[in-house]
């Protein structure tokens, strides 16, 4: 009657520690069936070592993705496969909340764990299939190797554009307020004004913000060979209306 993705992410709820009654409240799923699932009456099953299926949730995969290219790295563990983390700085909890929201919708059966480091948090996940859920892992920073998407991951993006440039933004971006003086009729006034900067040392990562930012209409210009800002008023009210700062 349910297939494998919504049997998973309930049973993921669950091992939340949530109860029974709330989970088929959000799910629909009545309870009989949730626990039968725990029972194993009707168990889960297994996937394929080499194959874990699409993400759960195409928008909050999109959104991850961005993250991953900016400030993610995957690593092997010694019992668990492998584990992703995602660095968000202190000074944004709510980047913190949303990069592990999204990492939950992605995959619900995985845990998330937020390591405190210095100025920053590592929100961890534990999983053996996160060099397939993220294929551009591999040996070596990013900016040293070849970043490319793969065709399932390129129609994600097409799908979800703006969450992509919010990840983006998220990770390795920033929106400012710049401001200028001019002289208007003897007196010397402040004009302030918004713009939004992403910076990446690779060239391929910047090409996939860029191209995307197109497909969006975004008029951006590239500072450097490692950043790109959004100034004009038009395309900066666009990303306010999509990304706006981080909090």
């Amino acid at each position: 009657m349910y297939d494998i993705g919504t049997r998973r992410r309930a049973l993921a709820l669950v091992a939340q520690g949530r109860s029974l009654n709330s989970v088929s409240k959000e799910t629909g799923i009545s309870r009989a069936a949730i626990s039968s699932w725990l029972a194993r009456i009707e168990p889960l099953p297994r996937m394929r070592s080499a194959d874990p299926g699409p993400p759960v949730d195409d928008a909050a995969y999109s959104y991850l993705l961005g993250l991953y290219l900016g400030d993610g790295c995957i690593s092997p563990h010694p019992r668990k496969g492998y584990y992703l983390r995602i660095a968000c700085a202190d000074a944004w909890p709510g980047l913190i909340e949303l990069c592990r929201e999204a990492i939950t919708a992605v995959r619900p059966e995985v845990g998330v764990h937020l390591l405190q480091r210095q100025g920053y948090v590592a929100v961890t996940s534990y999983y053996r299939h996160w060099p397939q859920v993220f294929p551009q892992h591999a040996p070596g920073k990013k900016h040293e190797r070849r970043i490319t998407l793969e065709p399932w991951q390129q129609a994600i993006v097409d799908a979800h554009p703006w969450e992509f440039i919010r990840g983006l933004i998220h990770s390795d971006g920033c929106r400012i307020t710049n401001w200028t003086t001019r002289l208007v009729a003897g007196e010397v006034k402040r004009y302030e004004y918004p713009r939004y900067f992403f910076t990446n040392k690779s060239a391929d990562i910047i090409g996939l913000c860029t191209k995307t930012l197109d497909s969006l209409g975004v008029r951006w210009k590239r500072s450097n060979s490692v950043n790109i800002s959004v100034a004009r008023k038009a395309s900066v009210a666009l990303m306010d209306t999509h990304v706006g700062p981080k909090y």
